[in-house]
């Protein structure tokens, strides 16, 4: 009788992950991007700019 070699041991397969993917926070989760203009002092000034930045077409 032959005896035939020991099966090599194989990498295991890859594992999938169900984590939960609401405890990471997101972009849309954090104050950047919403619209807040950097280093606005908050002045009267700043707010005629803002006013008049985003005042719509049919308003001119």
């Amino acid at each position: 009788m032959s005896t035939s070699p020991a099966p090599e041991p194989r990498a295991p397969k890859a594992a999938l992950i169900f984590g939960d993917p609401l405890d990471q926070q997101s972009s849309d989760d954090t104050d950047r991007g919403w619209g807040e203009r950097p280093g606005s002092g908050g002045d009267a000034a700043d707010d005629l700019k803002r006013f008049l930045d985003e005042k719509p077409p049919h308003h001119l």
